[in-house]
């Protein structure tokens, strides 16, 4: 009984959703024209765009990353195999961002086998970082990523903050989306062991 009102709902729903939608596909031929043309040049030239932009490419499956760190040493990824690296892109302005540095601080200084990167994503001087770290102390490096030449092997963050966690042999083990814990890099951890 249940069903059938839902069954009968379904068709009318949908003729209504067409038919909503008619008038707009059915222009009069004098008015037809122009709007069949102004989509055509900039579908062609999106389509070109993608295939040259850099968001579309993925993360590497072993990412590689060789960059200064805020405090003038060289970070290199590959030389934290043996450990699990929590790569984290974030910015200064992003809340949930500032919301999990202290988290990540502690996992990095309570885990020997566990180490954070902290990718700053933004178009930001480092006096400005280094002022900003004075008030948001971390306990791991932090690397200014160029927003408009972000490490390429590295897909580029659709939002923020974004989390890659790379296993010891340097692998991508999980990738999270918004803010992360402690809790979740241990579980993720311990579910791939």
């Amino acid at each position: 009984m249940i069903r059938t009102p839902l069954l009968k709902a379904l068709p009318l729903a949908l003729l209504v959703a067409l038919a909503a939608c008619k008038p707009a596909q059915e222009p009069t031929p004098a008015s037809s024209a122009p709007p069949a043309q102004a989509p055509t040049p900039a579908a062609p030239a999106a389509v070109e765009g993608a295939d040259e932009n850099p968001a579309e490419r993925t993360t590497a499956e072993f990412p590689t990353l060789k960059m200064k760190a805020i405090d003038g040493s060289d970070y290199d990824l590959a030389a934290h195999r043996g450990k699990w690296v929590v790569v984290n892109f974030w910015a200064t302005w992003c809340a949930p961002c500032r919301k999990e540095m202290p988290e990540l601080s502690a996992l990095h200084a309570m885990r020997s086998n566990i180490e954070v990167v902290g990718l700053a994503y933004e178009d930001i001087e480092t006096p400005e970082m280094q002022a900003f770290l004075a008030k948001h102390p971390v306990t791991y490096p932090i690397v200014l990523v160029d927003p408009f030449d972000p490490p390429a092997d590295f897909a580029i963050p659709r939002g923020l903050p974004l989390t890659h966690l790379i296993d010891p042999n340097g692998k991508v083990a999980h990738t999270f989306l918004g803010p992360v814990t402690a809790t979740d890099v241990e579980q993720q951890i311990a579910a791939a062991k």
